[in-house]
């Protein structure tokens, strides 16, 4: 028995093979599939089974692609009612490759659908070895009942019910391998450690220490981090079945005539996936900006709205591409085309700019000593300015911009900061769409203005996986007022 473990960054997304000599399945696959294919080949097995634990939400999944191209069979849950052909499982079923069984535990609570593999290799005994658990279990962490409105106590309490009563009574030897680690927003906080074994998260797994079903409960339906817009859509697209890759629009070369007169339709978008500084330089107007080093298509799938043509603005073709293929990944399947020679190309052609300046840490610190008039907005999470923020900082989330933005004066000058820079810009991108004329953006963010030496060191904003939301038992320190 072979298993390994692809780790897909920034939606941090867990998928795994499953091999024996000749025959392997592949569980939770994203759209790109050309890994497994590969790894199946290097490994001299046959996909022949595609199993899906749940009706993924923060990402489009693979195992329409992947069926297509190698003739598995898919597998997944009965209680999904999916609409393209598969092998529907219920609570107890099993199906072997191999030497391996793989039985079915229905796990719901993170979603009501929810099944778990449980895999016994024969050859080595008859106890479990492996368990595949989707968004039931994670490291340090369980999945988060929350995503259905009005059944978070019902499904935290079915939670409870398939940890408890199913996934904590196998043995503590048994291997853990969640779909998802640090970085995801299916879960509250989960550890960077991507796999593990039953007995290793009865012992440290803060929810799994929550005997009291109530506790269990209360615990998992207050102060979860806010749920992005596209983890409804991908719920249903994955429902359906995804459009396959092969039959999404190619990816156009657009010279700067042609982008520009394909801007003018109001069923189009730009999007700048270029690092803040550049898109504070110069910018096509009413782009919006999404750095694509930062958490690229979970802020993508967020902010965008996913009925209108994407054009993209970025460094090169490369750059286009992988832009491409993230956005897939969250459902944003309309990528037109990219501005062929970037920015450069674009002024030398004589098109207009827009502009965001970007102030220091330095800068931002006078402006607070002086108690100027400038209005301070504060884009990162609650929990991260509930730990740490500067005084008279409004904190008003990214995404939440998007309509909170009434709340603000577009003749006032408006400073945005977050952790580095990089949300601040996507909030700055969304404000001058609004008609807000003095925007800056604080390069660096609070991770700089602590650096600098105007504030204390904020934990969440040097964790890329922690930026939405903190641990439980996580004690919050005095919030740091500037004189």
């Amino acid at each position: 028995m072979i298993i390994q473990q692809f780790f897909t960054k920034k939606i941090a997304h867990s998928s795994y093979f499953l091999g024996g000599d000749k025959e392997c399945a592949i569980i939770d696959p994203r759209r790109d599939a050309d890994m497994y294919i590969n790894v199946a080949r290097e490994m001299g097995t046959k996909i022949t089974c595609i199993l899906g634990t749940h009706l993924h939400a923060d990402f489009i999944s693979g195992h329409m692609d992947l069926a297509e191209r190698t003739g598995a069979t898919v597998y997944g849950p009965r209680s999904a009612d999916l609409d393209f052909d598969h092998v529907p499982l219920s609570e107890g079923d099993s199906f072997e490759i191999e030497d391996m069984t793989i039985k079915v535990l229905e796990t719901p609570g993170h979603t009501p659908e929810h099944i778990s593999y449980v895999v016994t290799d024969r050859s080595r005994g008859g106890d479990p070895v492996a368990l595949f658990c989707g968004d039931t279990l994670f490291v340090g962490d369980v999945g988060r009942p929350d995503l259905f409105p009005g059944r978070a106590e019902e499904l935290a309490s079915r939670l409870y019910d398939s940890l408890h009563e199913k996934i904590m009574k196998l043995p503590d030897t048994c291997e853990v391998y969640p779909a998802h680690g640090a970085g995801s927003l299916c879960g509250r906080a989960m550890a960077a450690k991507r796999t593990s074994t039953v007995g290793y998260e009865k012992k440290f797994n803060y929810a799994l220490k929550i005997s009291d079903r109530r506790k269990f409960i209360d615990s998992l339906t207050h102060d979860m981090p806010d749920a992005p817009d596209h983890f409804h859509r991908c719920t249903e697209i994955n429902r359906q079945g995804p459009v396959k890759v092969i039959d999404l629009p190619s990816l156009k070369e657009l010279d700067p005539s042609a982008f520009s007169s394909l801007t003018a339709d109001n069923n189009v978008l730009v999007l700048d996936v270029r690092n803040f500084e550049a898109f504070g330089g110069q910018h096509v107007p009413g782009a919006y900006s999404i750095d694509i080093d930062g958490n690229f298509p979970t802020f993508a799938g967020w902010l965008l709205p996913p009925d209108k043509d994407i054009l993209l603005v970025c460094e090169g073709y490369g750059q286009a591409v992988e832009a491409s293929v993230q956005l897939h990944r969250v459902g944003l399947d309309r990528v037109y085309g990219y501005l062929s020679g970037g920015m450069y190309a674009w002024v030398t052609a004589g098109y207009p700019t827009a502009h965001v300046p970007q102030l220091s840490s330095h800068e931002l610190n006078q402006r607070v000593i002086q108690g100027d008039t400038t209005i301070l907005v504060d884009v990162r999470a609650s929990s991260e300015y509930e730990n740490f923020h500067i005084q008279n900082a409004i904190n008003i989330p990214v995404a939440e911009l998007r309509e909170r933005y009434k709340e603000l004066d577009p003749a006032d000058e408006t400073v945005l900061i977050c952790g580095s820079g990089q949300r601040s810009s996507m909030g700055a991108s969304l404000l001058k769409q609004k008609g807000f004329a003095k925007i800056f953006n604080v390069a660096g963010g609070m991770r700089g203005y602590a650096a600098a030496g105007f504030g204390p060191e904020c934990p969440l904003c040097t964790l890329p996986w922690a930026s939405f939301a903190r641990r439980p038992d996580t004690t919050l320190t005095d919030k740091y007022h500037d004189a």
